[in-house]
């Protein structure tokens, strides 16, 4: 509670402290459109179901994801519907790593029993999201976002021939995003922090009942969260 309430404190000081400046970019808000980059990171993990040939497999007794961080770059296109109400087009490209744990029942041919394969991802996202913004406090603003995503996964593995110790992933996604953010006004930019979820729909598991890591699998799924950086003109 106390470290709580030491937050609310430097929060209202800060936003205190910055509604009494001079006030930047007085005349932002009424562009209709502007631009902006993004830098973020990511953590991600991979959301699975197990397959029923699970429970009768005789070499596999645990598969379970792990946490993985990666990195984006990005750009930003932002167009005002209203004081309130703004649409974003933020593209990026997504450096993801993701992994799964098993434990196996018997040593594999390197005298292992617990394996992690990981499954690296290059993927192109194309979200658009609906913003919805606080008043302005001088230099200082909250907001939350809602929108939509595609990905295409440049590293897709589905169509590998040799995997024989590979989890293999289709290409396409698509999914949801929730958002919150803060804008601070500079003299030239402005700065915004972000943090969002972002979520996959489809199954992207290409099975194969014949490979022992993917067939203990049915469903996987993308589960990220990512902390943004926006500078926005």
């Amino acid at each position: 509670m106390k470290f709580v309430t030491v937050l609310v404190l430097i929060f209202g000081l800060t936003s205190s402290a910055m509604a009494q400046r001079e006030l930047n970019l007085p005349e932002h808000d009424q562009k209709p459109y502007y631009f902006g980059i993004t830098i973020g990171g990511n953590m991600s993990r991979f959301h699975t179901e197990l397959h029923p040939r699970f429970l009768q497999d005789d070499s596999v007794y645990v598969a379970e994801p792990n946490n993985n961080g990666g990195l984006a770059l990005g750009l930003l296109a932002t167009a005002r519907l209203s004081d309130r109400f703004q649409v974003r087009f933020n593209p990026q490209l997504m450096f993801i790593n993701r992994s799964l744990r098993y434990k196996l029942k018997f040593p594999d041919q390197d005298g292992e029993t617990e394996v992690t394969k990981n499954v690296e991802s290059v993927t192109v996202s194309f979200p658009i999201q609906l913003k919805f913004q606080s008043d302005r406090i001088g230099n200082f603003r909250v907001y939350m976002m809602a929108g939509l995503k595609g990905d295409i996964d440049l590293a897709s593995n589905a169509r590998a021939r040799k995997a024989d110790d590979l989890v293999k992933l289709w290409k396409y996604d698509f999914g949801p995003e929730l958002g919150l953010g803060f804008n601070f006004y500079f003299p030239s930019f402005i700065l915004s922090p972000e943090l969002k979820i972002s979520n996959g729909w489809r199954n992207l598991h290409a099975r194969d009942e014949n490979l022992k890591y993917s067939s203990v699998l049915d469903r996987i799924q993308s589960r990220m969260i990512v902390l943004s950086i926006h500078i926005e003109g």
